[in-house]
């Protein structure tokens, strides 16, 4: 996130750290709820794409409450999660002790160039108020030749899908938020539906730095993960 104007459509970044701290204790039980589960699933392609193994040190960017930085933590890296929102790092923290959790803002990323092996965000790139910035960072972190993996929501473009996304992300998520936290839930679609398609994620992704640049789309073509290679 960045402390400047944010972008079209999106919400300054004190309201949406504000937010985030409101749901830190309701955060994956309603995952669960709106993924029957699967959240976790995709989290774990997510972290097979890293290729991170022993001797690997890995970021993993707008953690939360920091499922995908412990999903690379058992493949064997030493992992830091960073996040903007104190509440959901606490959760985290008592997820997993032994990674390095820290407060920071996605945009800014408080490291020298090709620190880690891998940088990954998962379900947080949507939040950045600057994508390519935020994009640009995970690129220059990560070590020439390392990996950058992000895990997101995408639009289907197609019927009958795209008439189950749109009843489900703009009618049900709503109606399942009111038990938890209204502004959070309805700002979870809107957030979802100006996020670029695969396609331009990926080209987005190029121009941040990466190579070989590819996708995969799964639970029907609402999830997609990108991965890409730093430039040496």
């Amino acid at each position: 996130m960045s402390g400047g104007t944010p972008a079209s459509g999106t919400l300054p970044e004190s309201q949406v750290r504000a937010m985030f701290d409101r749901i830190a204790r309701v955060y994956d039980r309603m995952n669960s709820i709106m993924t029957a589960g699967m959240h976790h699933r995709w989290r774990q392609r997510a972290a097979e794409l890293t290729r991170v193994g022993a001797d690997s040190r890995a970021l993993d960017v707008a953690t939360g409450t920091g499922d995908l930085a412990v999903e690379l933590a058992r493949r064997g890296a030493s992992v830091t999660g960073l996040d903007f929102s104190k509440r959901m790092l606490e959760i985290a923290e008592a997820k997993d002790p032994r990674i390095e959790w820290v407060q920071g803002n996605a945009l800014d990323l408080g490291y020298a160039d090709g620190e880690f092996d891998a940088v990954t965000v998962g379900f947080g790139a949507r939040n950045f108020a600057d994508l390519d910035r935020g994009l640009a960072e995970m690129a220059r972190v990560a070590k020439p030749g390392g990996r950058v993996v992000v895990l997101e929501i995408t639009s289907p473009d197609r019927p009958p899908l795209s008439w189950f996304f749109s009843l489900w992300f703009d009618r049900v998520i709503p109606a399942l938020g009111r038990l938890a936290d209204s502004e959070a839930y309805t700002y979870l679609p809107s957030s979802v539906r100006r996020f670029p398609r695969a396609a331009a994620l990926g080209a987005r992704m190029a121009a941040a730095g990466l190579d070989d640049v590819r996708w995969v789309l799964t639970a029907g073509g609402i999830i997609a993960i990108h991965s890409g290679t730093r430039r040496t």
